[in-house]
C-alpha cells in the first residue's frame, strides 16, 4: 500500500511540474508573439505605413486610444489621429520601442508596459505607454492604448 501512495505522490508531483513548465512554455510563446507584432508595428511606422502601423491595433468601434488629446474611440479615428499627428515622414522619424514588462493579466489577455523614441529631423520626442493585448480570432490585437 505504502508503493501505491509513493508513485501517487510522484505521478502528483510530476504532473505539477509539467503543468508549470507548461505554464511557461506557453507564456514565452505568447511574450514573443506579442513582441512581433510591435516589431511588426515598428517597421511599419519607419516605412510611414500608418494603416500598416495600425493593423497591431483591433479594428472595432471599441479600440480605446487614451493620449495627450484625450479618448479616442475606434479604429478609423485612432488611424485618422496618426494622420493627422504625422502627414509624413518627417513627422514620424523612426520609431524605436523599449519594452520594459510583459505581464499576462489573465488567459488571453497581456499587459506591455513600455516606452517609444522618435528620431525626427523636425525634433525627437519620447514617451512611455501602457497597452492592451488580447487575443481575438486567433490573433492578438490591441484592444486599449494609453500613451504620453
Amino acid at each position: 500500500m505504502r508503493f501505491i501512495y509513493l508513485v501517487f505522490a510522484f505521478l502528483l508531483l510530476y504532473n505539477c511540474s509539467n503543468q508549470s513548465e507548461s505554464q511557461n512554455h506557453t507564456f514565452e510563446t505568447e511574450k514573443a508573439e506579442i513582441l512581433n507584432i510591435l516589431k511588426t508595428q515598428e517597421d511599419a511606422w519607419n516605412n510611414h505605413d500608418l494603416e500598416g502601423f495600425m493593423q497591431g491595433y483591433w479594428k472595432s468601434e471599441s479600440l480605446k486610444f487614451y493620449g495627450s488629446n484625450g479618448l479616442t474611440k475606434g479604429w478609423e479615428n485612432t488611424l485618422n489621429n496618426y494622420k493627422k499627428g504625422y502627414p509624413s515622414k518627417a513627422e514620424s522619424g523612426t520609431l524605436n520601442f523599449v519594452i520594459n514588462d510583459v505581464s499576462k493579466i489573465e488567459e488571453g489577455n497581456y499587459w506591455v508596459m513600455g516606452e517609444y523614441h522618435l528620431k525626427r529631423a523636425i525634433g525627437d520626442t519620447d514617451g512611455i505607454f501602457i497597452i492592451i493585448f488580447k487575443k481575438i480570432n486567433g490573433e492578438w490585437k490591441i484592444i486599449a492604448d494609453m500613451s504620453c
